[in-house]
């Protein structure tokens, strides 16, 4: 097997540039091993001429990973909670089109195009969010984020014509999508990799668990308060959420940290040779973006199996999206639903993501006995989740197509979405970590390009969600996308199978470990 040729300084700055840029993503990429640790360089030693300034030993207090467990878990409650108002907000939206419609004169489809940007937004973010946290820490991007993220929000709810709403969801889109590519990261920061199992779970449950609940909080205000109020519910959370940051969130990212101690030891002594390993760095924000926006786009181009995966999980995120509609038409007209009851129909899709999400510690043993089996970590052995996801997906979407009609009891199909969602989250985090697994040290771009294509899809179908379930008939529309899924089902068991063959043959994925890394920085991203 051959080692992928690359240039070593450009990678690594890839690595660094977009090393969060999702939630699931930074999980995955810390679960799996992948940052990028390099050599460390003592105390006191000389690098360039210069004292490179680290810990004071393992149990320095100013290292994250020694912070008391109050600071640890409230940071992470705090950023699992403000990602999930992100999230939530996304398709909280579709509870307005209604009242948008009637209050502002649009048609719906115009409604709509505010999920549509909103989401989009949420996919570019974190190409500029994740570099832009590597040069300044984490909280500062939060803070400033989130004040926008407010901030464009009251135009929203305020807004007396429909290009104020839309400009606004767009650029609300691109501030709140700080938490989802950087808050990943701080939680990350604070637990060592023995440590990150329970808060990555509650971490990365956010984004999935988020657009579930959105329009079953949004369905519940709509029915008691105006439309509005959902904005309004909306700007409260954001501002309750950006004091519980000022207040709780220190910063976490080391290399930041070390920068503010070397600046305190140069002020205090007078010696300019203390310098911190990030200031050794010969790069520049603008180089360090432009990095972190062109890599993905190679991948998806260039590579078939970025490409393939990304394609599969973006449609089924597409599909997630496209029910949003799907469940309005299908619920009030044909299952008898108030408006204000199309929430509940969510309860099912809610609930299979919940079980998915807690099926975690199982799937780790798995990788764990194939790899002890046959004698080797592999990134193909963190597939079978992908793959046995990719069987209930459709089984899912077929069982909700064909029980839409009229004569059948409303809480079939909401039962039949429990096995989609379960199938749905277990496609995404096998994915997530095989992409992690498979292409370092490009791994944050290709999760970069995942999300990307995924939030593309996820924001055009429901564009054309209603008129195809209004020309096809909902069971049909249902089947199609079962029969979309289903045709995507063979590609996990095809890299499980293929992939390490497939790998060799790639300028991008890794096909043996990746050898020791420049010493850039020696503590962990």
């Amino acid at each position: 097997m051959s080692t992928p040729s690359f240039d070593s300084t450009e990678s690594v700055t890839d690595l660094r540039a977009n090393s969060v840029l999702d939630l699931q993503s930074q999980s995955q990429a810390d679960q799996a091993g992948s940052s990028d640790d390099t050599v460390p360089v003592p105390d006191g030693e000389k690098l360039d001429k210069h004292i490179v300034v680290e810990w004071e030993g393992p149990n320095d207090p100013s290292n994250p990973y020694n912070f008391s467990p109050w600071r640890k878990w409230s940071s992470t409650v705090i950023c699992s909670v403000g990602a999930l108002c992100v999230a939530c907000s996304s398709s909280i939206y579709t509870a307005t089109y209604e009242g948008i419609q009637s209050d502002l004169h649009v048609k719906q489809i115009t409604a709509i195009t505010g999920l549509t940007l909103f989401v989009f937004g949420m996919g570019a973010g974190p190409m500029l969010y994740a570099p832009l946290s590597e040069f300044y820490g984490r909280r500062i991007i939060y803070i400033v984020a989130f004040v926008f993220y407010l901030a464009f929000q009251f135009p929203v709810g305020f807004g007396r014509n429909i290009t104020s709403v839309l400009v606004n969801r767009l650029l609300s889109g691109l501030a709140g999508s700080a938490f989802l590519s950087v808050a990943g990261g701080t939680v990350s920061d604070l637990f060592e990799k023995h440590e990150l199992g329970k808060p990555m779970m509650i971490f990365t449950a956010a984004p999935f668990l988020g657009p579930s609940i959105g329009p079953l909080l949004g369905d519940f205000i709509v029915a008691n308060l105006s439309w509005r109020w959902v904005f309004y519910v909306m700007m409260i959370w954001t501002a309750v959420m950006l004091i519980l940051i000022l207040a709780f969130v220190p910063e976490t990212y080391s290399p930041v940290l070390l920068r503010w101690k070397a600046q305190k030891l140069r002020k205090r002594t007078g010696n300019m040779d203390y310098m911190a390993p990030i200031e050794h760095l010969d790069r520049s924000v603008l180089a360090t973006v432009a990095v972190s926006c062109k890599r993905p786009f190679q991948l998806l181009f260039f590579d078939i199996m970025v490409f393939s995966l990304c394609l599969y999980t973006a449609i089924l995120l597409g599909i997630n999206y496209l029910l949003f509609q799907a469940f309005t038409l299908v619920f009030v007209n044909n299952k008898g639903f108030s408006h204000e009851h199309v929430g509940l129909s969510f309860m099912g899709l809610l609930t299979g993501i919940i079980i998915g999400v807690l099926s975690e510690p199982y799937w780790k043993k798995t990788y764990s006995r194939l790899a002890q089996k046959h004698g080797a970590e592999i990134p193909e052995y963190r597939l079978p989740q992908a793959m046995m996801g990719s069987i209930f997906v459709p089984i899912g979407m077929l069982w909700f197509a064909f029980t839409t009609y009229k004569s059948v009891h409303y809480i079939v199909p909401i039962i039949a979405c429990l096995p989609f969602g379960f199938g749905l989250i277990l496609v995404y985090s096998g994915v997530f970590t095989y992409l992690v697994e498979a292409y370092r040290p490009y791994s944050a771009s290709a999760l970069a390009a995942n999300g990307f294509l995924r939030s593309s899809f996820a924001a055009i179908f429901p564009l054309f969600s209603v008129q195809m379930y209004d020309d096809l008939g909902y069971a049909w529309a249902s089947a199609l996308l079962a029969f979309l899924c289903l045709a995507c089902t063979p590609f996990p068991f095809l890299f499980y199978k293929f992939g390490e063959r497939l790998r060799s043959r790639s300028r991008f994925a890794w096909s043996v470990p990746p050898p020791q890394q420049p010493p850039l920085n020696h503590l962990k991203v």
